[in-house]
């Protein structure tokens, strides 16, 4: 592998265009006392900007907003709210080289990844704008014939978006486009670690014509004294969370008290595993994309590697001549294929992970340690012979860190596939297609890559089973986590 340093360029003008304050009410403000808080380039350690840090009080100002708003938000015709969101997605096409760089000098991910991230966060906009348009009920005589029944769909009213630090733009956009699509108001409160997308986001969205009060937006490195207010208070109909499994718990906990709507995007576990009769040329190319986009930190990215005894050698030696040949630096650098992890929490933690691997009789192919450089990067890495009871394979690691085991047979592949509390998505590859239809029934998770390592899309239905969440986001399921179905009896005429 090789570690690349270059000076980075055209950045300064961008950063300064970045808002740093809290949007409230259509107004860009200061927080309650001037606190604010600190956002580092992670592949330098550098300070980047200073941004507004919000109070108690600032939460609900911005839920005052939302609320106020909603009921005309709710009575805008669906085309206008939808035209609002198209605008939206024009103006990210026309902006998504800058989005990009902001997303790699806040998150650190690879120049090329983040026009990706434009790309498909783009496309919520754009879907959910033609979604608008097409909430729908039913009507019809009941079965006695005595009464005509009307079914119509109406919004939750105000949501509490709290979007995760390692996809700044798409799980914003995942959230506030079906939300405002559906006719919700919204507070959005962006992770501490990248809260400049949202921000930059969020002045294109006013440009783009959307009403003062429908989105709201609060920066704050207390997250739980301040969005736990606003979840108590019965204004608030709707939260949508994504995140670890722990602090979805606990915000289940907190909803249960107004029996809130929500949606739960949590931690994954996910099974690649890998059959003996598998196109290894494909096999390899989807592990690549499914362990190492997102320099590994997503949570559908593959974090057990289950492959048959018969092919794991083979494989596991073109991963690692693949994986030797990234290039390691600053993500804004051409060429660069692996950026920094997000924080030396982050470094600690895939290196904990790795070390327990080899106490307990791993073999290391290449990686295996932090970079000695300024930044938060670790090395590349590929581990063979991986023995059950590792802590790698219990944990999400979110990181570049590729961990092999081997199988027998098929009903062994099933068994260590579902071997875990989490079920977000699996990936298999097989070129039987009987097998490949037993595996859609057989593994336990909300989403499945058959034959390909990356299934994120905006007209399909992200989300996952057990452990790893509740709800949908995207597709024709994810409208609906923002709409409440009401049912009307007239006397037949």
């Amino acid at each position: 592998m090789t570690v690349v340093t270059e000076a980075p360029t055209n950045e300064s003008e961008l950063l300064a265009r970045v808002p740093s304050q809290l949007y409230i009410n259509g107004k860009w403000v200061a927080a309650t006392g001037g606190r604010t808080l600190d956002v580092t380039d992670p592949a330098t350690g550098r300070v980047i900007k200073t941004i507004a840090d919000a109070s108690v009080a600032d939460g609900a100002a911005a839920l005052d907003a939302a609320d106020a708003a909603q009921a005309d938000w709710a009575a805008t015709p669906a085309r206008a709210r939808g035209e609002i969101l198209r605008r939206a997605f024009d103006l990210l096409q026309e902006r998504k080289q800058e989005f990009a760089l902001l997303m790699t000098i806040e998150m650190g991910k690879p120049l090329p990844e983040a026009l990706g991230e434009v790309a498909y966060g783009g496309e919520f906009l754009r879907w959910f704008s033609e979604e608008a348009v097409r909430i729908s009920g039913r009507y019809g005589a009941n079965p006695e014939g005595t009464g005509r029944m009307i079914v119509t769909q109406h919004p939750v009213g105000p949501c509490l978006l709290i979007t995760p630090w390692n996809f700044p733009l798409a799980m914003a956009t995942r959230k506030i486009a079906p939300a405002l699509a559906a006719g919700c108001t919204v507070v959005v409160k962006p992770a501490a670690l990248t809260p400049l997308t949202t921000l930059h986001f969020v002045a294109l969205l006013e440009e783009a014509g959307l009403p003062a009060g429908v989105v709201n937006v609060i920066t704050t490195s207390q997250s739980g004294a301040v969005t736990e207010p606003i979840i108590a208070d019965p204004r608030l109909r709707k939260l949508s969370f994504t995140g670890s499994t722990a602090v979805g718990k606990s915000l289940i906990k907190l909803s249960a008290e107004n029996v809130l709507r929500t949606s739960m995007e949590l931690g994954g576990n996910a099974p690649f595993v890998v059959f003996a009769d598998a196109d290894l040329d494909k096999a390899v190319d989807g592990a690549l994309i499914a362990k190492f986009r997102n320099i590994g930190q997503a949570c559908t990215a593959a974090n057990r590697f289950i492959v048959h005894e018969s092919v794991a050698v083979e494989f596991a030696r073109r991963i690692t001549d693949k994986v030797e040949a990234f290039q390691i630096g600053r993500g804004t650098e051409t060429g660069i294929t692996i950026g920094p992890l997000i924080d030396g929490k982050a470094v600690a933690k895939a290196d904990s992970l790795v070390q327990d691997a080899l106490t307990r009789g791993a073999t290391l192919l290449t990686g295996g340690a932090a970079i000695e450089r300024e930044g938060t990067f670790y090395a590349p890495t590929v581990l063979t012979d991986v023995k059950p009871g590792s802590d790698i394979l219990r944990d999400e690691i979110f990181g570049p860190v590729l961990a092999i085991s081997t199988f027998t047979d098929e009903a062994d592949a099933v068994r260590l596939a579902n071997d875990t509390e989490f079920g977000l998505i699996s990936y298999v590859f097989t070129t039987d297609l009987a097998r490949g239809q037993r595996m859609i029934d057989k593994l336990q998770t909300g989403m499945m890559g058959l034959n390909t390592g990356v299934v994120s899309n905006a007209a399909a239905p992200f989300g996952g089973v057990k452990q790893s969440g509740l709800g949908r986001e995207g597709g024709l399921e994810g409208i609906q986590e923002y709409l409440s179905t009401k049912y009307t009896l007239t006397p037949t005429p």
